[in-house]
């Protein structure tokens, strides 16, 4: 099984740099970095988790600035997000940062799609709440004819693009009705949510792992009912806490890779988790 991390960098954390170098020579598999434009200090929405927010979530770096950081200091480290919020983005821009981003690092990129839950962090880039998970399929679409190998058009419901000439292209070959970067669509188990994970997606991120033996079988009749490979769905745990037990139970569901938090903290704090994990990896 594959040990990957997830951290939230930020200007008081370890750096990109230092990070990336630790987890390749430590043997892990991958970095994933959150993202967060900004945290509205006037907010209603309520922290997923429960209680206050942490501090972080206001100081996040630039996930594709950070990875392309960490792409420059490694030769094998996977590198993604979890998650981009697709909705907040330009379609044609994000395209262009994540072909650049998998091109430059060898095809090394895992797209992490999410549709956010901080309604006044959406609002801020013109996102209707109520609508935000049909314009990410629309986005995700619109994307994908750019990063065709010939120029192909787009017309959507929420945008679209002329048949452009538009490179680089990711370096990862097409997958069957996928163009792009392996994308894993993250967020809590349901029939919308898989519905995303079978129309454009190589796998799902649930976060927090738990529940994968009622929700899987799910997923899997979907996925098949959609016309998909059985084969070929990824399952990757995200954010989690891991045990020999936990790891030994996603085995036993097919789960080949994990993505365990790190503490949005200094080098000391950070480098001694690593260490504990150690035994993990």
């Amino acid at each position: 099984m594959r040990i990957s991390a997830t951290i939230f960098l930020t200007d008081e954390t370890i750096t990109p740099v230092r990070i990336a170098r630790e987890l390749e020579q430590r043997g892990f598999a991958g970095l994933y970095l959150p993202e967060h434009t900004h945290i509205p200090v006037e907010r209603v929405t309520p922290y997923p988790a429960g209680g206050d927010l942490p501090r972080e979530y206001g100081r996040i770096l630039d996930p594709f600035v950070a990875l392309g950081q960490a792409a420059a200091v490694t030769e094998r480290l996977g590198l993604g997000t979890g998650i981009t919020v697709v909705a907040q983005h330009d379609p044609i821009a994000l395209a262009k940062q994540i072909a650049t981003l998998d091109h430059l690092s060898g095809g090394r990129f895992t797209l992490g799609v999410g549709f956010g839950w901080n309604v006044e962090e959406a609002a801020d880039h013109g996102v209707t709440w109520r609508t935000r998970r049909d314009l990410v399929r629309d986005r995700m679409g619109l994307m994908s004819a750019l990063w065709s190998e010939e120029p192909t058009a787009y017309e959507g419901e929420f945008g679209s693009v002329r048949a452009s000439h538009a490179y680089p292209k990711p370096a990862q070959k097409p997958r069957g009705r996928l163009t792009g970067p392996r994308t894993l669509v993250g967020g809590a188990a349901g029939p919308k949510l898989f519905q995303h994970v079978c129309a454009y997606a190589d796998g799902w991120m649930p976060i927090g792992g738990r529940g994968l033996t009622q929700s899987l079988p799910v997923l899997r009749e979907a996925w098949t009912a959609a016309g998909r490979d059985p084969n070929a769905l990824q399952i990757v745990p995200y954010a989690i806490h891991p045990t020999p037990g936990k790891l030994a139970h996603y085995a036993e569901l097919g789960v080949e890779e994990v993505v365990i938090q790190l503490p949005p903290a200094g080098e000391t704090e950070v480098l001694q988790a690593l260490d504990a994990y150690a035994d993990h990896v």
